[in-house]
């Protein structure tokens, strides 16, 4: 057990004759090492992107809520007639008539 301790601190698996076997294996593990961080890496950008993305979508969102209720301010009656007495522009006073038109043959 004590040659076989030293012999792998040695690295003696790395120059015997079956050293192919050993190498090939070796550099499956490294590549599969490279393949697994990378793949790692490309995950952890792609869930900061998301969260990035999440982020904007609120913002967007409370920018939009912020401006649909400028717009329905705006909108109401009673801002309209506001902004056109400034001007010198008020409700009339009597009410509109309907014009009926009837066509007979």
């Amino acid at each position: 057990m004590k040659r076989g301790f030293y012999n792998i601190l040695k690295a003696n698996f790395l120059i015997s004759e079956d050293a192919v076997k050993n190498w090939r294996f070796i550099v499956f593990c490294t590549i599969l090492a490279i393949v697994m961080i990378a793949s790692s890496h490309n995950a952890e950008k792609k869930v900061h992107q998301i969260a990035k993305l999440n982020k904007e979508v609120l913002e967007l969102r409370s920018e939009f809520l912020e401006r649909r209720s400028k717009l329905m301010r705006v909108k109401m009656e009673s801002t309209i007639t506001e902004k056109m007495v400034e001007k010198g522009i008020g409700p009339s006073e009597t009410p509109p008539n309907k014009i009926r038109v009837i066509i007979k043959d």
